[in-house]
């Protein structure tokens, strides 16, 4: 396998080095504490004098840069990935989330001591500044967090320097509330938010949840029972405020109210039974289940919706994880781990790829440039043959240990050497010599 050698930029001695200035390093971090580990690690580095080192300062701007070119991704999604010391990684995952669903983002790591990966979750508003909003602990409990605001959300991962290791990354979402009915698998929702009623001229408020006559409607959160009244829309109704939260739950055409004002309730406590009062007369039993900010009416569908899509499953094998690969054929690089993801970037067959995370059927990938995106796992294939063999007919060619003229040069090969042709990246080609040695040497008048 060929595992990492075309994107090493760091030498062992200088890992020595900077693994010996973290350990031991003393004193305070910092006179204010920080936000999150990540924000506390960062620190140490500054304080530890390292983000005058190369790894320090690429450690710092790597986690800075990543939030300007995160991957795209669909939630439910799952990926098993693999951080190697060498190459200062960062991952960040951009996904669209509703307000009222509750995020849950899981991180498995093997090895599980002595490799920390620092996780958070930004909100990108419509302002387009990113905020950090919620983040990890690193005892590798699972991240769960209730969204407020409908929009784009990121997520980042980044391994402390030095660490390498394999990892598996779950994010899921489900609603953030109960199901306000007593369920027994035959209550529905039939009508939505925004709806239209009374021949268009207002919308629905909230949605409708049917249900046989008397079943049961149920605190959704524990919270205070705020007020039981009737009127005319909602017949009768029951107001319920949530603890901690900036909203209220409003349950209405009940056939029954059992709370009273200033009641203490828990989750799936009851509050009355369903009916069809206020408007509803005409209509089968059902609750209205709406939530009320101080601007309005809000749409309360991800709040209880229990339509949990699945982690999807991981097919294509891991075993090409961390490891270098060259393209099958033309091949798209995907923006997304689908393929009605747009393409942003097409490569030749032979294309050199480093994988470093799989999920279901997807790659995903870097090239020698250090552009990332995802490949369908079928269009990958080991190096373990090479393309072809060249002589070199040119005196000292330079061996580069990265596709460019201003990369290091790690050896010159003599005319008439013969090497193995393992792939290419746009007027480089990779090759290993009989020692199986690698690098990168200009496609400039070679021969077979």
């Amino acid at each position: 396998m060929y595992r990492s050698f075309v994107f090493h930029r760091y030498n062992y001695g200088m890992l020595v080095l900077l693994a010996t200035l973290l350990s031991c390093r003393s004193g305070s971090v910092n006179l204010f504490k920080p936000a999150s580990p990540h924000q506390a690690y960062r620190q140490k580095l500054i304080n530890a004098g390292l983000d005058r080192s190369a790894m320090g300062s690429s450690w710092i701007s790597n986690a800075d840069e990543s939030l300007k070119k995160s991957l795209n991704i669909s939630i439910p999604y799952k990926e098993t990935g693999y951080f190697a010391a060498e190459r200062i990684p960062v991952s960040v995952y951009r996904f669209t989330a509703s307000r009222g669903q509750k995020l849950k983002i899981n991180l498995v790591k093997k090895p599980d001591n002595n490799f920390v990966i620092y996780t958070d979750v930004w909100e990108i508003p419509e302002n387009g500044r990113q905020k950090l909003i919620a983040w990890a602990d690193t005892t590798g409990q699972p991240l769960e967090l209730d969204i407020k605001s409908s929009g784009i959300y990121l997520v980042r991962l980044q391994p402390e320097l030095l660490s390498s290791g394999q990892y598996t990354l779950e994010i899921s979402s489900g609603p953030s509330l109960g199901f306000p009915v007593k369920y027994s698998g035959k209550a529905s929702v039939q009508s939505y938010f925004g709806d239209g009623r009374d021949a268009g001229s207002r919308k629905h408020e909230g949605i409708d949840i049917f249900a046989a006559f008397r079943t049961p409607v149920v605190a959704a959160a524990a919270g205070t029972v705020q007020r039981v009244n009737e009127n005319n829309l909602g017949g009768k109704v029951v107001w319920l405020r949530p603890i901690g939260k900036d909203y209220t739950l409003y349950y209405a055409h009940l056939d029954e109210q059992l709370a009273i004002e200033g009641q203490q309730v828990l989750p799936g406590d009851t509050l009355g039974l369903m009916g069809n009062t206020g408007n509803a007369h005409s209509t089968p039993p059902h609750l209205h289940f709406g939530i009320y900010t101080s601007d309005g009416a809000i749409d309360p569908y991800p709040f209880v919706n229990t339509a949990i899509r699945p982690l999807p499953a991981i097919t294509a094998s891991i075993n090409y994880l961390n490891d270098t690969v060259r393209s099958i054929g033309k091949t798209s690089v995907f923006a997304g781990p689908e393929s009605n993801s747009s393409e942003s970037a097409i490569v030749k067959a032979g294309t050199i790829i480093q994988v470093t995370a799989v999920n279901s059927s997807w790659y995903t990938v870097q090239l020698p440039n250090g552009y990332t995106g995802f490949i369908p796992g079928k269009q990958i294939s080991s190096l373990a043959s090479p393309l072809r063999k060249l002589k070199i007919t040119s005196p000292a060619q330079n061996v580069y240990d990265r596709p460019d003229s201003l990369a290091a040069i790690k050896t010159a090969l003599s005319m008439g050497k013969m090497v193995d042709i393992l792939g290419h990246f746009e007027n480089y080609l990779l090759i290993a010599d009989g020692d199986k040695q690698t690098g990168w040497i200009k496609e400039l008048n070679l021969s077979r």
